[in-house]
């Protein structure tokens, strides 16, 4: 078997691009030599930190719209309901230890941001289909939420 010579200091200016574009990984082949660098996933690390720092802080409003999306299957009937476009995971705040998009009784206008979706490690910003204002939040925050699944009522 052949010796593999590594140049390191190729290694680091791969490593270097890696940062510089936000690519996940880098393969490159030279005949029967391959070299692979490769960081972790940010999102995966950071989306765990985002429960329990966010769910503290609406554990109260988060609880009772539990509650109310348990006791109520119709909520999505209703015509205020602000339905997931998508599978994907819930955050109600832009990111952690930051306040809330909206809360209960928060006037909003056509268009405003009211939560985000994370699918495929894009954040998706979940707008206001029309003005009015916020009177129940059906979901908890860093929640996974299906296709069609009512989020908010917006009256």
């Amino acid at each position: 078997m052949a010796k593999f010579d590594i140049d390191t200091e190729f290694v680091r200016k791969l490593a270097q691009l890696l940062q510089e574009t936000g690519l996940g990984e880098i393969e490159l082949a030279d005949g029967d030599k391959r070299i692979r660098v490769a960081r972790p996933a940010v999102t995966v690390a950071a989306a765990p930190a985002a429960i329990p720092t966010a769910v503290v802080a609406p554990a109260g409003a988060g609880a009772a719209a539990s509650s109310a999306a348990g006791a109520n299957g119709d909520l999505g009937k209703h015509p205020g309901a602000v339905k997931s476009p998508m599978v994907g995971t819930a955050y109600l705040a832009p990111e952690p230890g930051k306040p809330n998009f909206v809360v209960v009784g928060d006037k909003v206008t056509a268009g405003q941001t009211l939560l985000i979706i994370e699918a495929m490690k894009t954040f998706n910003p979940i707008k206001a289909p029309k003005a009015g204002t916020v009177t129940q939040i059906l979901i908890d925050n860093a929640r996974p939420v299906e296709f069609g699944e009512p989020l908010m009522i917006v009256e």
